[in-house]
């Protein structure tokens, strides 16, 4: 389904005055503070962010999965949804595909879906943490770092296949993440696992297109608990720095141990030109992969701090490549990656608040008080007006989920798809 503009526009109507008033307000104050309202506005109505082909359809955990009626079972479907997406935001114009998942029957059919969508292609996935059905080799005991040599071809190839899948669809880049690890001591031997893993992904390399990247992800644990090949940043840097300049970390925010300082590492890889990409999510124990902002929003806000310091100051850094990576099992999937979407934008408009010339003197100066002054001031700001104002710019909804409960979407999607369907992937 697609909504239409005019439909949107009708239902922003009732908006409008309180939206005239509200942004009025923010803008006249933030103007006082020299602060180029229309500078923010432009660069909120310009973010995009992609969203994984694997979070249309319900999410679970290991110990159930529980519908919520018209999800995808297609690939068509789940551009189709992210589409709907797109329409209600404007600021969801990629997907990230899953291979096997989402693999492709008709490439054209699928790139003239997208298009009709708005909707471009991102960083593929490959799967090498799962054994698909009627494959010749198990992923059991790893995959790229696996001690069979016949089994790291095996993950190699895969990911060599979902290159040439991107290929057709216009993608520029690829994601690895690894599940190779150990849950006992003793089990493999470290080094020679790393030394396995560097080989593999500088196979996988040697096969990018020259206009290609590679990012490599980390985790410092699941689905093993004793190790993980590549369970940290630094890990993922050095391997990424082996493979060449195309080689890049990705930051997955669910994937640090409890109270990891995630911005410090933001601003090292920056620095060092080597930070590819993120995967937004929010968690209060682990990878929970929880709608993001719900648990953490002010740590959101102090990375976005860092972010867009480094996009401003660090040239070495190649533009970011954005995704959400959240999933979860009790929500309506498009009503929580609507929240995360205006969760990522909040963050990102606040930090945009940020004097970062007049921080940049408070730390000269060693004024811890002004620092956090200047911090909390941007992060207490009430930015919402703000997206509204980049979603009116864009022809997108002033307010995302109620327009999509007024348009009675999912109500749409249940009567087009049922009750039975079941999504692929997660």
């Amino acid at each position: 389904m697609k909504i239409d503009k005019n439909k949107i526009a009708d239902h922003n109507g009732q908006f409008r005055e309180s939206f005239d008033r509200d942004f009025g307000f923010v803008a006249e104050n933030l103007s006082r503070k020299g602060i180029d309202v229309e500078k923010v506005v432009m660069k909120v109505s310009e973010f995009q962010v992609a969203v994984p082909s694997w979070a249309l359809g319900a999410g679970g955990t290991r110990f159930g999965r529980f519908s919520y009626g018209g999800e995808p079972a297609s690939l068509e479907q789940k551009l189709n949804d992210i589409g709907v997406l797109n329409d209600l935001t404007r600021t969801a114009g990629a997907v990230s595909l899953h291979i096997p998942w989402d693999t492709p029957k008709d490439v054209k059919a699928i790139k003239e879906v997208a298009a009709s969508h708005g909707i471009s292609f991102d960083a593929m996935n490959s799967n090498t943490f799962q054994d698909q059905p009627e494959a010749e080799k198990s992923y059991k005991f790893g995959s790229l770092n696996n001690t069979d040599p016949a089994i790291r071809d095996f993950a190699v190839q895969h990911n060599i296949d979902v290159i040439n899948i991107g290929k057709e669809l216009g993608s520029k880049s690829l994601t690895v993440w690894l599940a190779d690890g150990a849950s006992f001591p003793g089990q493999l031997n470290f080094q020679n696992a790393l030394q396995n893993t560097q080989k593999s992904l500088q196979g996988i390399y040697k096969h990018l297109p020259d206009d290609w990247r590679i990012f490599i992800e980390y985790k410092p644990y699941e689905p093993n608990f004793y190790s993980t090949t590549i369970q940290d940043w630094g890990t993922s840097f050095m391997l990424a720095n082996a493979c060449g300049e195309k080689a890049y970390t990705l930051v997955d925010l669910g994937h640090h141990l409890p109270n990891t300082n995630i911005e410090q590492i933001v601003a090292t890889l920056m620095l060092k030109g080597k930070l590819g990409g993120f995967h937004f999510n929010d968690s209060k124990y682990g990878d929970d992969d929880l709608t993001v902002g719900s648990i953490k929003p002010y740590a959101l806000f102090l990375i976005f701090n860092e972010l867009v310091y480094g996009m401003e100051n660090n040239p070495q850094n190649p533009n970011l490549a954005w995704m959400i990576d959240a999933s979860h099992n009790i929500k309506d999937p498009l009503e929580d990656l609507l929240q995360s979407l205006e969760a990522i934008l909040i963050a990102y408009a606040q930090a945009l608040l940020i004097d970062q010339k007049e921080l940049r003197e408070a730390q000269e100066q060693n004024d811890v008080v002004k620092c956090q002054e200047i911090l909390q001031e941007a992060y207490r700001t009430d930015v919402r007006p703000i997206l509204m104002a980049a979603r009116k710019k864009a022809g997108a909804a002033l307010h995302p989920i109620t327009a999509y409960r007024d348009f009675q979407v999912r109500k749409s999607l249940i009567k087009e798809r049922g009750t039975k369907n079941m999504a692929t992937g997660l």
